[in-house]
């Protein structure tokens, strides 16, 4: 029953995610194209006193005109829409499948004792130090000094992201580890709504309603962080689904892969922004496709080597004996591993045609990247990967 009820929390949470998710990412990209768009008013156009730049568009049958005032209008207006609570639902949802997934069953998606052998209470501590830690160091980055320097922040941010890369591959499962990455990238953008960019308006707000001159600090870091978050939006989509592909985050380099992905989604964002001014440069794509090309080469599969003359290989019987006793109690019509109510993906090893239907997956997830059985929860041993690499390369002869 636990495991039908975790599913359903995890459809219910993913779903709710993927909603969120779009509604702020989409708000986001608008409001970067709207003020990258922006046109200086024309002199006889009939607008207020403090407008700063217009758009026209078209969408939709309709015709729509956006206006952005330097400061604020001379009168504000009724009804003034904020744009947070995206923000907060995608943060809030994405928190509740990182505990749900990550750390409440920390021993099937966190721990890899041949990473390292951590309790679930430590590894879940670490979680938490990751991602608040995180938001801490690169808010401070960005209110000293160094943050007056987009180039030396970027800089810095980027040492700091390599770093944690590392650690955390050394230290969780590489989904685990992935995960984290992307949800401490994810608290630096929900981060910067929350403390930066929402306490900015308000103090907007406030000095247009008591008469006074508004602080243009606030307009300043709000600005540097909005940018910030549009630059990390990619490489954050790109790191949640790469859980569904061990052939990144099983390499044995994956902490180089983490970095890799999230320069390429960020070089990607970079030319879209330059584009909204008209001006895109090739070299952000040059660096993007070099980068996803280099990885490509790195986890491409190698031709598997031949069999030595003489090699004993296992039968058929002989490996779907191991499949069964290592990998079948998720992958069975009725899954009997806590934590699953129905078989990864559908795949079921009830026969011994189901092994050898499957035999590439097999081999591919148990030998080459050896990211199955998750977490090595049913202990599967060198010498059995070896028997089914070897029954594998002979089937391919």
């Amino acid at each position: 029953m636990e495991s039908y009820v975790l599913e359903w929390l995890n459809l219910l949470g993913r779903w709710a995610h993927v909603i969120t998710g779009i509604a702020w990412i989409g708000a986001s990209f608008y409001f970067i194209w709207l003020d990258n768009n922006l046109e200086a008013p024309k002199p006889t156009a009939n607008l207020d006193p403090g407008v700063g730049g217009e758009l026209w568009a078209v969408h939709g049958g309709g015709f729509y005109h956006s206006q952005k005032y330097k400061v604020a209008p001379p009168e504000l207006p009724a009804n003034l829409h904020w744009f947070k609570w995206e923000a907060y639902t995608t943060w809030i949802t994405g928190f509740f499948l990182l505990a749900l997934m990550y750390w409440y069953q920390a021993e099937i998606y966190l721990i890899d004792p041949a990473v390292a052998d951590l309790s679930k209470p430590v590894a879940v501590i670490i979680g938490v130090i990751c991602i608040a830690g995180g938001w801490v160091v690169y808010d401070q980055l960005c209110r000293s000094r160094f943050g007056e320097n987009e180039r030396t922040m970027t800089l810095l941010l980027f040492v700091f992201l390599v770093v944690v890369s590392f650690v955390l591959c050394q230290l969780f499962s590489g989904r685990g580890a992935f995960i984290h990455f992307g949800a401490m990238l994810g608290t630096m953008m929900v981060g910067n709504v929350a403390a930066v960019i929402m306490p900015g308006q308000r103090d907007l707000i406030a000095a247009k309603e008591q008469g006074r001159e508004p602080d243009p600090i606030h307009g300043i870091r709000a600005k540097q962080r909005s940018v910030h978050n549009t630059y990390f939006t990619l490489p954050v989509l790109l790191i949640m689904i790469s859980n569904h592909y061990a052939m990144l985050h099983a390499h044995p380099y994956n902490w180089l892969i983490l970095i890799g992905l999230s320069v390429a989604g960020a070089a990607i964002r970079v030319w879209f922004v330059q584009r909204h001014f008209g001006k895109p440069s090739v070299i952000p794509l040059v660096i993007a496709f070099g980068l996803l090309a280099l990885i490509a080469a790195a986890i491409a599969p190698k031709p598997a080597p031949s069999i030595d003359a003489g090699t004993k290989v296992p039968s058929l019987s002989a490996v779907h004996a191991i499949v069964t006793e290592r990998c079948a109690s998720c992958h069975a019509d009725a899954p009997t591993q806590p934590g699953f109510a129905s078989p990864p993906k559908g795949i079921v090893f009830n026969s011994e045609s189901d092994t050898k239907a499957q035999a590439q997956t097999i081999y591919q997830q148990a030998v080459v990247t050896k990211a199955m059985p998750i977490g090595n929860l049913t202990g599967i041993t060198e010498e059995e990967r070896q028997a089914i690499d070897v029954w594998f390369r002979d089937s391919q002869r």
